[in-house]
């Protein structure tokens, strides 16, 4: 996946494409920090960590500059949102989601909110990436309450 990402990033600087170009050029840095950090190259579940990890952190981004009204700052933001997404897996609806939720309270027999701890770690590693973990907190929650 980090290869992939390396190939656009030389395609983007030929088609001069500068938002493009500080995306990924910012996306590869994280990636090889991250393998700096673990002193061994990246699987490619370890690259989409760190993509899912930019991908929130530009969603937050886009939240605090429409709170502060920047909207030149969320059209930017969205931009680079979009490029990272593209390296992405499409993410489960609600529904799909609701369904893997329903399965892991069944099997763990959990019925408070004092058992979200048992089932929300569940979620997650069912849903592998592909779960918006606030969407699945907030049905989790409505589930158990």
């Amino acid at each position: 996946m980090l290869h992939q990402i390396e190939i656009d990033l030389k395609d983007a600087l030929k088609n001069q494409d500068k938002a493009k170009v500080g995306v990924l050029r910012i996306l590869i840095s994280k990636c090889k920090n991250k393998s700096i950090a673990t002193g061994k190259p990246l699987e490619d579940s370890e690259v989409m960590k760190v993509l899912q990890t930019a991908a929130k952190q530009h969603k937050e981004s886009i939240k605090l500059y429409k709170q502060g009204e920047r909207n030149d700052l969320v059209d930017k933001e969205t931009a680079e949102l979009n490029i990272v997404e593209a390296y992405l897996p499409s993410m489960m609806t609600e529904d799909e989601i609701k369904s893997i939720i329903s399965s892991v309270i069944e099997q763990t027999g959990a019925s408070s909110m004092a058992d979200f701890g048992k089932v929300m770690p569940q979620v997650m590693k069912k849903g592998a990436g592909k779960i918006d973990g606030g969407v699945a907190q907030n049905l989790l929650k409505e589930l158990l309450s």
